[in-house]
């Protein structure tokens, strides 16, 4: 079925550079499918390198003005980007949940989510404050003033089509940075409507261009701003194997690079914690989206004494899960985004049974006359899980929650960090003691301590080791896109 919305001109269909909206050079497209059914129903223009080009040559020409422009100016014209996303929250609600696949409560709920990006940085922009600094003799001024860096290149994931976007364009936006983007080949719609809407807001031709690009395509694309020496900064939400060809690729031009990569997050339940809470936390963190972000839980950690008890509560609740897809408003895990992807999870699954692990409830695909589509897959825990397994050296990237039996506090601690990641880390406890060592112990960018929603605006985004580096959300965030600029004055005596 065609994807209706109420302001249909959300909907473009082409790519938007230098103020402009085409085609890609070849006028080749890229169908875009409904995950809940592999149905084509849209589609958008498959790019070329001379696309991506030329997207380069107009930010390029647009950044002297961008950046003259008075930060105040260009404060207003993002809280009427985030005030026009706010006003079509239904419409990118559906959006995103017919290209991408969550349900629609989740849809319209990273709408409100990355508007608090747009908002927030939005405010950001009049506070890029320098330094005056203290000078070691008379007579001299001493000032660090922080500019733009130049032209950014932002290269964003699929499962949060809206939120990604926002998080980092905004940034770019307020500093003063201009941009060129590539959204992610299965889930285009969302990110062309969010550029549809700053274009309405007044974003000047040519600050903020966007191409759409094949998985075949996408290297073409992409490469082209990795060598050219005016793409001044690489922002990119994806796996690790890609933003390590990123890193390599920027390193002839020196760009500036944020890199938010995988994770294989550990979720600890002490026996001193609140078993209600944790499995509370546990569900937010790891069924969000289906399972399909990179903060989820990857491997479940729970000390033996309370360990059946917290299985059984888990089951219970990861049991009533509704699974459909997005057009039922009960649902709450809806299709994952593709074929392979419930591949990959299949294959964990299996994995871990034929080494030992046991299903407690879930572990197959599901077809049937509620979810008629070939990629669904039933919410699943598993247990007696151990390090050997595929499930806790990869990131699952889906609805299965694997849970491993822990004796000591050294023992979890150790089996935590024993991953090249270091993206999240979740642990449930009340002695406050434990909680302030975990804190310091656990290798990883972000840590949630009896909490399972980690995410805010106001606070840093990132990893360390695999997971990457640089920093989105808070005041951070807006760092990442800009450069220190020393000046100093002599002779004032």
């Amino acid at each position: 079925m065609p994807l209706s919305l109420q302001n249909q001109t959300l909907l473009p269909g082409r790519n938007f550079i230098g103020g402009e909206w085409c085609g890609s050079a070849d006028d080749r497209t890229l169908s875009v499918a409904d995950p809940a059914t592999d149905e084509v129903f849209a589609a958008v223009p498959d790019s070329t390198a001379a696309d991506a080009r030329r997207a380069v040559d107009v930010a390029h020409a647009a950044f002297p003005a961008w950046r003259k422009t008075p930060a105040k100016q260009r404060a207003q014209i993002i809280k009427r980007w985030n005030d026009l996303i706010v006003s079509h929250v239904e419409d990118l609600g559906r959006l995103i949940s017919r290209e991408q696949g969550k349900p629609l409560a989740e849809g319209k709920g990273e709408v409100l989510y990355a508007a608090s990006y747009v908002e927030w940085f939005a405010e950001e922009a009049t506070r890029a404050d320098g330094d005056v600094i203290a000078a070691p003799v008379p007579g001299r001024r001493m000032l660090a003033l922080r500019e733009p860096v130049g032209v950014i290149a932002a290269i964003t994931p699929w499962n949060f089509p809206a939120a990604m976007i926002a998080r980092k364009i905004a940034p770019a936006l307020a500093a003063g940075c201009t941009v060129v983007c590539k959204p992610a080949e299965d889930t285009p719609l969302t990110s062309l409507a969010l550029v549809r809407l700053a274009e309405q807001a007044g974003v000047p031709p040519g600050v903020l261009n966007i191409v759409t690009a094949s998985r075949e395509r996408a290297a073409e694309v992409v490469d082209v701003w990795l060598d050219d020496a005016r793409v001044r900064k690489i922002t990119f939400t994806g796996s690790t194997p890609v933003g390590k060809h990123l890193a390599r690729r920027s390193a002839d031009t020196l760009k500036k690079l944020s890199l938010e990569l995988g994770g294989n997050a550990p979720f600890i339940v002490f026996d001193d914690a609140d078993l209600d809470a944790a499995v509370d936390g546990l569900m937010v963190s790891k069924f969000r989206n289906g399972g399909q972000t990179c903060v989820c839980p990857n491997r479940i950690y729970v000390q033996d004494k309370v360990h059946d008890a917290f299985v059984d509560k888990l089951a219970a609740r990861v049991g009533a899960l509704v699974v459909a897809p997005a057009t039922n408003p009960a649902a709450q895990i809806g299709p994952m985004i593709n074929a392979r992807a419930v591949d990959k999870i299949e294959r964990h699954v299996k994995n871990a049974v034929s080494r030992g692990a046991r299903v407690v409830i879930g572990g197959e695909r599901i077809r049937n006359e509620q979810c008629p589509g070939p990629n669904y897959y039933a919410p699943t825990v598993l247990v007696d899980v151990d390090a050997s397994m595929d499930c806790s050296c990869e990131e699952t990237f889906g609805p299965v929650a694997p849970v491993t039996r822990f004796s000591t506090e050294a023992d979890v601690v150790a089996a935590a960090n024993a991953t090249p990641f270091g993206l999240a880390a979740y642990f449930y406890s009340n002695d406050v003691r434990r909680i302030w060592r975990l804190a310091d112990a656990l290798e990883s960018g972000i840590v949630g301590i009896n909490e399972g929603a980690l995410a805010a605006e106001a606070a840093p985004f990132g990893g360390v080791k695999d997971s990457g580096y640089g920093r989105e959300g808070s005041r951070y965030g807006l760092e990442e896109y800009m450069h220190i600029k020393y000046v100093c004055q002599g002779l004032l005596d």
